[in-house]
């Protein structure tokens, strides 16, 4: 299996007048195609620095990212990003802001649009397409802004707690739409969450990270006996509960 994403001893330094503080300690993983892997780890540990460095936003202290064998300045890969918030602007319908970041690009094709119309149709938003954010639930909004984000046709997602501003009850069921989405569009997908049930429901692997300087505790490949493969059933897998565990424990040791 191919490597999409490659990181080697990545480490990250901030820099203030009379001080440095280390983020992140000499971490090294690969990501496969079609691969959907989760990061998580303590509160502040650098998940979301680990993340700006692995979309270029953030050049890091030492080491290297690579993107299909190519350095990421060099990289022709497209990298998608989808933040904590959906970020839909009020004055924009749904379908002017899924069609941003095209916009941006300057590439507002008539066959971009019709994949992106086509993109609201197969997942439920084709009638709300001339509604306007504050129209939409919570998880419709989080979907719109999934969409957003596929309609550039990135071949990497990169995905920041994208849930985490959401109630309980609508976060489990969007984290459900959501990686059920990605894995129908045959993404390769990285996750930060601090949520272990999301990541082990979610993910074919689960990178634990240590507390600040953040370097790998432990990688787990999380394989689920549920018949029905989407996130929510995976809950219900009788490993579920063991891979939660093990987690727990090791998020304990390094907390």
């Amino acid at each position: 299996m191919e490597a999409v994403v490659e990181l080697k001893h990545i480490s990250m330094n901030y820099h203030e007048p009379d001080s440095e503080t280390q983020a992140i300690k000499d971490i090294s993983f690969s990501v496969y195609d079609g691969e959907f892997v989760s990061i998580i780890g303590p509160s502040g540990c650098g998940k979301s620095t680990l993340l700006s460095v692995i979309s270029n936003l953030l050049r890091p202290s030492s080491g290297e990212v690579l993107i299909k064998g190519r350095p990421i300045e060099e990289a022709t890969a497209s990298l998608g990003y989808m933040l904590q918030k959906d970020h839909l602007f009020e004055w924009r319908t749904i379908l002017q802001n899924v069609t941003l970041g095209l916009e941006i690009q300057n590439k507002k094709t008539p066959e971009n649009v019709t994949y992106v119309k086509e993109l609201l149709n197969k997942y439920g938003l084709g009638e709300f397409m001339k509604y306007r954010p504050s129209q939409l639930s919570g998880g419709m909004r989080q979907r719109a802004a999934l969409i957003r984000t596929l309609a550039i046709k990135p071949e990497i997602l990169l995905l920041d707690e994208p849930f985490s501003a959401l109630d309980y009850q609508t976060r489990l069921y969007v984290a459900d739409e959501i990686a059920t989405i990605i894995r129908q569009e045959k993404k390769t997908a990285i996750l930060v969450t601090h949520d272990i049930s999301e990541a082990v429901s979610i993910s074919d692997r689960v990178i634990v990270l240590t507390k600040r300087p953040a370097s790998i505790a432990k990688i787990y490949d999380i394989e689920l006996t549920a018949e029905n493969k989407s996130p929510m059933k995976a809950r219900e897998a009788p490993e579920f509960r063991l891979y939660f565990n093990d987690i727990w424990k090791e998020l304990d040791v390094h907390g």
